[in-house]
């Protein structure tokens, strides 16, 4: 930018001197005001360069600023988010383990129960057995 400045410049009055030399009645004044012209425009060049530097460092600071504060938004929500996931993996992990334990209470119920119509069983079964030996017996004796 500075370079483009400067080489205006240059440009400028070497053009203005080249145009005032040929005018020979004022070539003193002429080349003078040139170089005072010259002088201002490369003034007012750099004063606009550094003006708009300065708005470019401001502007770059406001958007690394909002840059930093989305990133932590993103960061607070990623958190946010994980802390749910833990509580609703921990809630899931509770309602698996009652479960499993209802079911195991079941599974005994029903065992005791299917033993106990098994020991019933077996005692009647028994009982047929011996009323039925008992028989035998009377009728061998007989």
């Amino acid at each position: 930018m500075k370079k483009l400045v400067l080489s205006t410049a240059l440009v400028l009055a070497l053009g203005v001197s080249l145009t005032s030399c040929r005018d020979t009645k004022k070539t003193g004044e002429t080349v003078g005001d040139a170089v005072e012209a010259t002088g201002d425009a490369i003034n007012n060049a750099a004063d606009k360069t550094a003006e708009a530097a300065g708005n470019a460092v401001d502007g770059a600071k406001e958007v690394a600023s909002d840059v930093a504060e989305g990133a932590k938004d993103a960061a607070n929500s990623a958190v946010d988010a994980a802390g749910n996931a833990v509580d609703a993996t921990k809630e899931a992990a509770g309602k698996a383990v009652d479960a499993a334990g209802n079911a195991i209470d079941k599974a005994a119920d029903k065992t005791a129960e299917a033993a106990g119509k098994a020991v019933d069983a077996t005692k009647e079964a028994a009982k047929d057995a011996g009323n039925a030996v008992k028989n035998k017996v009377k009728e061998a004796a007989h």
